[in-house]
């Protein structure tokens, strides 16, 4: 039997811009069925189709490595030497998330590994049946 996938607790494969673009182009090219050449290149057949999809609408800009935002706030929770205007930036931005969890009808308890999130209408609901 024919094994599919990558094996169990393997990585990933990382696919670079002109391996992409060499199957995209063979699948233009040599109209090759995209089972059959995802069969042949040992990718998904899902796989393929998004990346002719992406070089369809994008040209070869769509096999750009993107760059993610992540989180504005990190630098600032591991940052030893912050200045003034950073520290009170990151007290708003933490007192805005407060104000939406409160809104959403939950807060936070304790800390760390055992955080937990305690939805405010259910408290309220116990303690107004007693």
């Amino acid at each position: 039997m024919e094994q599919r996938g990558r094996p169990k607790g393997g990585k990933n494969r990382k696919w670079s811009k002109e391996e992409k673009l060499r199957v995209v182009r063979r699948y233009l090219d040599e109209n090759i069925g995209r089972p059959t050449l995802a069969r042949e290149e040992g990718i998904s057949s899902g796989m393929l189709y998004h990346w002719i999809k992406r070089y369809m609408d994008e040209g070869e800009a769509g096999f750009e490595p993107k760059k993610r935002p992540g989180n504005i706030y990190s630098a600032l929770y591991t940052s030893k030497s912050l200045s003034e205007n950073e520290r009170l930036r990151l007290t708003v931005a933490k007192q805005q998330i407060e104000i939406a969890r409160l809104k959403n009808g939950y807060r936070v308890e304790r800390s760390g590994a055992n955080k937990e999130f305690v939805s405010l209408n259910v408290a309220n609901t116990k303690s107004s049946k007693n």
